[in-house]
């Protein structure tokens, strides 16, 4: 379109309406932009984050896991060392006795 045609278009229909149908195709531009562009690669987006997130859910679950096991771990251990040192001092005690 050149500059004649627009000021003819001004001249004949008025600034507002061809500021109008500027704006109107603008708006039709934009719509089949986001459309045809940018909401397939939202969707496709979308379907690997909710792939992500059901991923960092199950880690977080093996992480809760391994915490209680490493928690009856330790809480194992430390039952074992205080039998072992209770078992010890009452063997002392029988060889005090024993002397």
């Amino acid at each position: 379109m050149n500059s004649e045609t627009l000021v003819k278009a001004i001249n004949d229909f008025g600034f507002p309406v061809i500021a109008a149908a500027g704006l109107g195709y603008f708006v039709y531009y934009t719509w089949n932009w986001v459309v045809k562009e940018i909401k397939p690669v939202l969707e496709e987006s979308t379907g690997t984050l909710i792939g992500l997130i059901d991923r960092i859910r199950m880690l977080d679950n093996d992480m809760i896991r391994l915490n209680t096991k490493i928690q009856m771990i330790l809480q194992e251990k430390e039952r074992r060392e205080i039998m072992e040192n209770e078992y010890k001092r009452k063997e002392e005690e029988l060889l005090k006795k024993k002397k």
